[in-house]
């Protein structure tokens, strides 16, 4: 068995890759292996002489397996050795062209609106997008038998037992910026909410995240006038073409009158042409901030008055751009991305769009 063992051990010793060493386990401990077929031996023998060649062949058993187990160690190692060497990145080699980013859509459209209200007189005022049950529902009016105020429709927050705080939601929309920043800064005041809202939904023209722009303006003599005239102004310089709005009577707890707007547009070959047309296309909710909305936020109604107004950012970039599904804005797609990206130094203007 020394023999044996020595010779073995050379042959491990001398094996130059993994293959080589493969066929040295195989001639060792493979089933017809010679160490293997020694092992078949043993019943042969004597109980006397069992006692003594069963554990010298496990020690030697363990001994080759051990060697086979470090000779193939060391190989990788050499073998990563040799690979990282070959690998070298020389530093001082001029670097690759790097491709110009581009702007996704929803920042690009943000930024068109932020540009168009700010030439009116509007600030960006934001807020939390983990809100309070009282300032996403009760501030503005809602009852608690309101059905956005289901788990079916809107995203609670979790609560560790004990917790008597209240309840905490994904805002449902920009409106709570409305309430803090009157409660900050008072009346009067003239701001757009742009951000991310969240709502349980999911379809071709649902998401579950989406990014909506809410607009507040507070004086004492504010009328519907003032409203229509801001959204024509906003809707002529986004679309880049004069834009007749239609306002339809509706209900919102949070604004009295109510009123959902229209823009005028043109339904051909699958697809809606902005600003031409006999059809009407529903983009927005609006109307006259509510009393009650005013008192939660700290302002006396007999003296402030002023609109209010909620659209999708997401929507608005899909008419102007021709982006037939929502869904599509979240799918990381760089095809998508690519063809509907814009250029980082495109930067908005009231003049340029």
């Amino acid at each position: 068995m020394d023999d044996l063992r020595d010779r073995y051990l050379a042959r491990i010793e001398a094996a130059a890759d993994e293959a080589a060493l493969e066929e040295v386990r195989l001639s060792a401990l493979g089933k017809k292996g010679e160490v293997s077929l020694k092992m078949r031996e043993l019943g042969g023998l004597s109980p006397e002489e069992r006692q003594v060649a069963g554990p010298a062949l496990n020690a030697l058993k363990d001994q080759l397996t051990a060697a086979l187990a470090a000779r193939k160690t060391a190989l990788e190692d050499a073998a990563l050795d040799a690979r990282l060497a070959a690998e070298t990145v020389d530093v001082t080699l001029p670097a690759r062209h790097r491709r110009r980013g581009t702007i996704h859509p929803v920042s690009q459209v943000t930024e068109e609106v932020t540009a168009i209200f700010a030439s009116l007189g509007f600030a960006v005022a934001e807020g939390p997008q983990i809100e309070s049950d009282w300032y996403n529902f009760d501030a503005l009016n809602m009852p608690s038998h309101h059905s956005a105020r289901a788990e079916m429709d809107t995203f609670y927050m979790s609560r560790a037992e004990g917790d008597n705080r209240p309840p905490a939601v994904l805002r449902t929309h920009t409106s709570p910026v409305q309430i803090r920043h009157l409660e900050a800064h008072g009346a009067p005041c003239r701001v757009i909410a742009p951000g991310r809202v969240y709502r349980a939904d999911y379809d071709q023209t649902h998401t579950p995240m989406f990014h909506q722009v809410e607009g507040l303006c507070i004086g004492r003599d504010i009328s519907m006038a003032h409203l229509k005239w801001t959204l024509e102004q906003f809707f002529s310089a986004f679309f880049g073409t004069e834009v007749k709005t239609r306002f339809r009577a509706s209900h919102f707890p949070f604004t009295e009158p109510s009123a959902e707007v229209d823009i005028q547009c043109e339904w051909s070959d699958g697809q809606v042409r902005v600003g031409q047309g006999d059809d009407w296309l529903e983009v927005l909710g609006s109307g006259m901030v509510h009393p009650n909305v005013l008192r939660a936020a700290g302002v006396d109604p007999d003296e402030w008055q002023g609109f209010a107004f909620g659209m999708g950012i997401d929507r608005i970039a899909m008419l102007k751009y021709g982006i037939p599904d929502l869904r599509a804005f979240f799918d990381s797609d760089l095809r998508w991305l690519r063809h509907y990206g814009f250029g980082p130094g495109q930067v908005p203007t009231t003049h340029g769009g």
